[in-house]
């Protein structure tokens, strides 16, 4: 395989051009990519990573000898990669559409040059640019404007030093003053949308000009500036994205896509093998459905077929009957899949679940409901413009045969048929029915219809919910209508109560059980209202009340609603003395029940964070009283619960989406041992359960969230898992999106502050804990290649958890390394 040259390995290169991906040999350290067809795989050389120095020591850290390269790679890049990849082109083509008279305001700067969303960052640097060239006006012609993109476009670095050193001394002295300083912090954590850390501005300027004005001068100049920039990353950072080179270099034997393999045939057979290997439990249930309906719709057809009312309805009658019996079937097994406490049971209990998908259950539901509406349509339509029609218009002679079951004497009208039992039984089901599927569809369960739409009111999930509840109207129509048949007079040959007796009452016991258990109430034990409409509640554990991290409980306010019941995942673990929850308000119902709650907090006393809060766990006088009484229903089966079955598990949340995950790291923590050991046998089990040994000898959780506030949510796991987990079974990943990758000039000021605060204390920034949060996204092919590599020949149980706009790429990443490589990726999503 060849290799094109992408830079010079001895450093003589041009800093502006020199490739950041070749380091020099002073470095050790050297990266290659080698693309095999429709992959890639990284290799690289790591030698360790030093201690992290002591404070008050940025300065001598950095060396001036070190490659252009190896300095580029911190950035402070004024325009992003793919911006900076439109180039000047796509900046003109929008000043031509911002521009007024020619000329381009200083507000639209930032929009021009594609740092939407950093109106005022973009606008300080409009000015240090204007102030440099010594400019007073507050627009740009394009001439200036191009002046000023190839400024910021430059890549060498320290040009962009030099910008953003002019960006924040604006009196333009040479030397940054404390209050400059301030005022560049305010303006950076106001681009990330940090609030906590422009609340806390003078904090972190005492920090920053403690460390780089040792003798008090008042000021930092350039030089100070740069040490600052270019300190090294903190070994807990160094550690979490580098490993051994002799483990790293086994990735070589990896099984890549072939390279040498071009057929298109073979390659579609071999991505056919994959898809069924990871979907054969699907396949073989979704196999069987079909092949029931479709034997059952030949039968009955072909029965319709032989008898005498075929010489009048002909294959309409025969259609029709086909596909009243998919009907029956699917009827009855369409509840099947929402009767929970059994799934819960069964998946609990047996091994069943090795070969039956639980997981798909609510969509194995809809799926069913599709057939019934298919079976509805061809059944109605049918009988209604066909069947009646012909019969109306048959020959005495034809109707002859037909007097057993429709009399003596012909139906005179259409009416006539309507107005029977079978009729308007019929009719009245499709009409429920009807209403049922349409405010089941997202679009209407989730309110996404416009303010201004009249029908906005009539949708939601109040909506949804108790419009299917009109199915108990429905089923006691299909025994009515299914005793009420025209062709059919012998009672053992009415077959519909017979399809559906089990079915029913079989659900019926679990709404009763549902009933029986939600009966008492849940003691409050403490309440917490955090940032971002996050309200954690934690109640005393009913008695007998069992369950597994992953699984859901329903929750009752009557305060609020007495007929709704929500579902929400378990925060606590299985070993917990209490049971906690912590919900996300997203709607009406959630919404109030924050509000009742708020209301009976106390306000946070001085010196405690500006939290609403109550703590009845401590014998504080506080009364249960004064709280609404809230009733629970559950445990319920998720996917999340199958986290037992793998030694390695890949945890990843999206904001709220992080609670079933939070209790698994809490029950994988409740399993360490003193001296570090993972082991132990499940908590409330019986027999044979109890000697089953924990598995999970390693988990990794990735937490993405927009909002810095969220890290209080569980602030106390991660303080935690960092004091308890001596060996580090447990690694975890905060990313704040909010914040601006590395490397771009809108964070380069809160990494600083990052690495000083932590290095000094401690302490991260954003979450408050011993746990670094990372910027930005995480980069998903990076975390499964160094999950794959660390892991060899194991399975991998991915469980993720959130919006489901990640989902596609997380499975398909799972099905890559899985194919790719000899670790098992299994993909497990929560229903969110």
């Amino acid at each position: 395989t060849s290799i094109p040259n992408s830079g010079n390995l001895e450093g003589s290169s041009h800093r502006a051009t020199k490739t950041t991906r070749f380091k020099d040999d002073d470095d050790g350290v050297v990266e290659i990519t080698l693309d095999i067809q429709r992959d890639s795989v990284s290799i690289q050389d790591v030698r360790p990573v030093p201690p992290t120095p002591a404070p008050k020591t940025v300065r001598k850290r950095y060396d001036r000898s070190k490659s252009s390269a190896a300095v580029a790679l911190k950035g402070l890049q004024f325009v992003t990669a793919k911006v900076g990849n439109d180039g000047w082109t796509a900046v003109e083509k929008r000043f031509n559409h911002l521009q007024v008279d020619g000329m381009l305001l200083r507000s639209r700067f930032g929009k021009c040059i594609g740092m939407e969303g950093s109106d005022e960052f973009a606008m300080q640097m409009f000015d240090s640019l204007a102030r440099k060239r010594g400019m007073v006006k507050q627009v740009l012609t394009k001439e200036e404007l191009k002046d000023f993109w190839e400024q910021l476009s430059d890549q060498g670095f320290d040009n962009r030093l030099q910008t953003f050193f002019d960006m924040v001394d604006k009196n333009a002295d040479g030397r940054i003053t404390s209050e400059e300083v301030k005022e560049i912090i305010a303006l950076s954590a106001s681009a990330n949308k940090l609030s906590k850390i422009k609340e806390r501005a003078d904090e972190y300027t005492a920090l920053i000009m403690e460390e780089l004005d040792p003798n008090n001068l008042g000021y930092i100049e350039l030089e100070d500036l740069e040490a600052l920039l270019l300190q090294s990353p903190s070994e807990a950072v160094a550690r979490s994205t580098t490993t051994h080179s002799s483990k790293l270099s086994k990735a070589l034997s990896m099984k890549l896509a072939p390279s040498n393999d071009t057929s298109p045939l073979r390659r579609h057979w071999q991505e056919f093998l994959y898809f069924v290997e990871e979907n054969w439990k699907r396949i073989w249930v979704m196999t069987l459905w079909i092949s029931i309906c479709i034997a059952l719709f030949i039968w009955k057809f072909i029965q319709y077929r032989n008898r005498a009312v075929f010489h009048i309805m002909g294959y309409c009658v025969a259609t029709a009957k086909g596909a009243a019996e998919t009907l029956k079937f699917n009827m009855a097994l369409v509840l099947l899949p929402v009767c929970r406490n059994t799934i819960t049971w069964i998946r609990s209990k047996t091994k069943i679940g090795a070969v039956v998908p639980f997981n798909d259950n609510i969509n194995f539901h809809k799926v069913i409901a599709a057939g019934v509406a298919v079976g509805v349509a061809l059944h109605a339509g049918a009988h209604l413009t066909c069947d009646f029609p012909l019969l109306l218009h048959a020959s005495d002679a034809k109707y002859e045969p037909m007097k057993p079951f429709f009399g003596d004497k012909r139906p005179p009208n259409y009416w006539w048929f309507v107005k029977g039992t079978a009729g308007w039984t019929g009719i009245v089901m499709v009409v429920l029915m009807s209403i049922a599927f349409v405010l089941a569809q997202p679009w209407f369960r989730r309110n996404k219809l416009k303010d201004t739409n009249p029908l906005k009111k009539m949708t939601g999930f109040n909506a949804f919910w108790f419009t299917h509840h009109l199915f108990a109207i429905v089923y006691a129509l299909l025994i009515v209508h299914g005793t009420s048949l025209y062709l059919t007079k012998e009672w053992y040959k009415k077959s519909t109560w017979m399809y559906i007796a089990y079915p029913v009452f079989l659900y019926s016991c679990e709404r009763i059980v549902r009933l029986f258990r939600s009966h008492d109430a849940v003691k409050i034990q403490k309440v917490a209202v955090y940032p971002g409409h996050v309200l954690a509640l934690y109640m005393s554990k009913p008695t007998g009340f069992r369950y597994r991290s992953g699984q859901y409980i329903f929750i009752n306010c009557r305060a609020v609603s007495p007929y709704e019941w929500h579902p929400f995942s378990i925060t606590s673990a299985p070993g917990d003395n209490y049971l906690s929850v912590h919900i996300r308000t997203r709607g009406d119902w959630t919404s109030r029940l924050r509000t009742v709650f708020s209301e009976a907090c106390r306000p946070p006393a001085e010196g405690e964070s500006g939290l609403l809060r109550a703590d009845l766990s401590r014998g504080i006088t506080d009364s249960n009283a004064r709280f609404p009484k809230l009733l629970i229903d559950g445990p319920y089966g998720a996917p999340a619960q199958d986290y037992r079955e793998y030694d390695v598990l890949l945890l990843i949340g999206l904001g709220i989406g992080a609670t079933p995950l939070i209790s698994i790291v809490k029950d994988v923590l409740n399993h360490i041992q003193p001296g570090g050991s993972v082991g132990g046998a499940e908590p409330g089990g019986t027999g044979k359960a109890k000697k089953r040994q924990f598995m999970t000898k390693r988990a990794y959780f990735y937490w993405v969230t927009r909002e810095e506030g969220s890290f209080e949510w569980f602030r106390g796991v991660m303080n935690e898992v960092a004091e308890k987990d001596k060996d580090q079974v447990i690694e975890l990943h905060n990313h704040c999106s909010s914040v601006y990758q590395e490397g771009d000039a809108r964070s380069a000021l809160i990494v600083m502050l990052q690495e000083l605060q932590h290095a000094k204390k401690g302490v991260d920034i954003l979450s408050g804990t011993s746990v670094k949060t990372h910027f930005a996204r995480p980069n998903w092919r990076s975390v499964f290649k160094r999950v794959a590599v660390n892991h060899e020949n194991q399975r991998v149980g991915v469980f993720y958890c959130g919006e489901p706009v990640l989902v596609p790429q997380l499975r398909q990443l799972s099905a890559d390394f899985t194919h790719k490589t000899n670790t098992k990726f299994e993909f497990h999503k929560e229903n969110f």
